[in-house]
């Protein structure tokens, strides 16, 4: 235990929680049979529209990950019922921040890839997509290059006049947040930007039933757009200057 902090003790103690949860979870699912114990799990197209009012919403009671899970898997709960209704969705609240508060992979992003796995598994990656599920990695790809959000709540908390968008160039959430956070002015505890990692999670959990709605219909394009570099043969980001450098994004200490 020497040379740990004690976050990182109480972050470790977190995932083997996590993870022992999710392990009696699955374990419960196979021994009930039928659909539960089948993977990928079944599907039926979604409203985009309504998905993301859902995101938008639970942002504000499991923030971002869980927020993007729930706002499908509650919906897919109502229309196929198990195995969707055993998922332990409150449980990925572990997502926000990035990932236990550390900033690094988007939430919305995290959930985003859990559900498209749950959804269609391995089945369109292909033996030379090395770095996971084509959804997934397209996902992160539009999120990293669109400016953000894009997607506009019918009773936004804040932000109601107007909200900046800006281009994260990552997928990391210290890098957009940050970025976001220095062009509008408004500090982490804010309502702003409260509302803006809302939106941001509204609007992934758009695009990805927009994907998987096509992919339902035959006409998902399961080609990769694009992989992640490789440093000295270790999967990487082609983006290393958006975190390293003189580029690191100083938020503001309080808002306008």
């Amino acid at each position: 235990m020497e040379g740990l902090s004690r976050r990182q003790l109480i972050t470790g103690a977190g995932a083997l929680a996590l993870g022992a949860m999710l392990t009696r979870f699955i374990s419960k699912a196979e021994a009930k049979g039928g659909t539960t114990e089948k993977w990928p799990w079944p599907y039926e197209k979604l409203d985009p529209k309504k998905t993301a009012e859902i995101a938008y919403e639970e942002w504000y009671r499991v923030f971002c990950g869980a927020a993007v899970i729930s706002s499908i898997f509650s919906q897919l709960a109502e229309k196929i019922g198990d195995p969707y209704k055993s998922f332990p969705v409150d449980s990925f609240i572990v997502l926000e921040g990035g990932m236990a508060g550390w900033g690094t992979i988007c939430g919305s992003l995290a959930g985003a890839n859990i559900v498209a796995n749950v959804i269609i598994g391995p089945r369109i990656a292909g033996p030379d997509c090395e770095h996971g599920h084509v959804i997934g990695s397209n996902i992160m790809k539009w999120y990293s290059e669109i400016a953000l959000p894009t997607f506009v709540p019918s009773n936004p908390k804040a932000n109601k006049d107007k909200i900046v968008q800006t281009t994260s160039n990552s997928p990391l959430c210290h890098i957009s947040v940050g970025k976001w956070m220095k062009a509008y002015g408004f500090a982490l505890a804010s309502n702003e930007r409260k509302d803006r990692c809302a939106r941001v999670a509204a609007s992934v959990a758009y695009k990805l039933v927009e994907d998987l709605n096509a992919w339902k219909d035959g006409e998902y394009n399961e080609e990769v757009a694009w992989s992640p570099a490789k440093h000295f043969g270790i999967t990487g980001q082609q983006n290393c200057n958006e975190c390293h450098g003189s580029n690191i994004p100083e938020a503001p200490k309080m808002k306008k």
